[in-house]
C-alpha cells in the first residue's frame, strides 16, 4: 500500500529513487565482472582478495585522515596554550612595571618605629627596611630582593622572598639584615629590587 504524500515528499522519494537506480544500473553483476576478467584474461579467483585490498586502503585512507584531523587539532591546543602563555606573561610584565615604592625607612622593627639615619650594631643587631609598596597587584606574590651594601659598596648580604598573597594595591613589606660586631661602621646602603629593577633605596650610618 502506497502512503499519502505531500507534493514535497514525493519530489523527494522520486529523486531518491532515479539516484538508487542510476546506481543499479552503475553495478555489475557477478557474471559480467567475471566476463570483463576473462576478456582481460585476469584470474577472477583473485577478485575476493582484491576487494578485500581495497577496503583495506579505504579504511586506511580513512584513519589516515583521521589521524591527520587529530594532529591539526592537536597542534591548534598546543599553538593557543602558547598564545595564552605569552598574553599571561606579558600581562604579569605590565603589572610588575606598574609597581613603584612609596615611603620608606629604615626601623627597629617590621612594621613600627621612626625613620632611623643611624644604628648601633652593638644595641640595634637587627635592622628592617620597611618599604611601602603601590600598584601591587591584587591577589599575587611579588618575588622581592633587599641587597645591603656596607661602606666598602661590597654587598655583605643579599636577601631573597616572597610576599604574601596581597590584597590591597598599597602594600607595605619589609626585609632585614642582622649587624654584629665584625659589620664595618660608616655610610652603609640597602635596595629593594623587583624583577631586577630598583625600587627603593635608603641609606642609614652604622656606629
Amino acid at each position: 500500500m502506497v502512503p499519502r504524500l505531500t507534493e514535497t515528499q514525493l519530489a523527494q522519494a522520486i529523486a531518491e529513487i532515479e539516484k538508487l537506480s542510476q546506481r543499479r544500473e552503475s553495478e555489475l553483476s557477478p557474471e559480467q565482472v567475471r566476463e570483463i576478467l576473462q576478456e582481460l584474461n585476469l584470474p577472477d579467483e583473485l577478485l575476493e582478495d582484491a576487494i578485500a585490498q581495497l577496503q583495506r586502503r579505504k579504511v586506511l585512507e580513512q584513519r589516515q585522515r583521521r589521524n591527520r584531523w587529530i594532529a591539526i587539532a592537536t597542534t591548534a591546543v598546543i599553538i593557543a596554550a602558547i598564545a595564552l602563555g605569552v598574553l599571561f606573561w606579558q600581562n604579569w610584565q605590565q603589572q610588575i612595571a606598574q609597581v613603584v615604592a612609596g615611603q620608606d625607612r629604615i626601623a627597629l622593627s617590621k612594621t613600627s618605629g621612626d625613620n632611623l639615619s643611624q644604628v648601633s650594631r652593638q644595641t640595634n643587631p637587627r635592622v628592617y627596611y620597611q618599604v611601602t609598596l603601590k600598584n601591587a597587584p591584587i591577589d599575587r606574590q611579588l618575588s622581592l630582593q633587599c641587597d645591603w651594601i656596607d661602606p666598602s659598596g661590597q654587598t655583605v648580604h643579599q636577601g631573597r622572598y616572597q610576599t604574601r598573597a596581597i590584597a590591597t594595591p598599597i602594600w607595605n613589606t619589609y626585609c632585614f639584615y642582622n649587624l654584629d660586631s665584625a659589620s664595618p661602621q660608616g655610610n652603609w646602603e640597602v635596595r629593594m629590587s623587583l624583577d631586577g629593577r630598583i625600587l627603593s633605596t635608603q641609606p642609614f650610618t652604622v656606629q
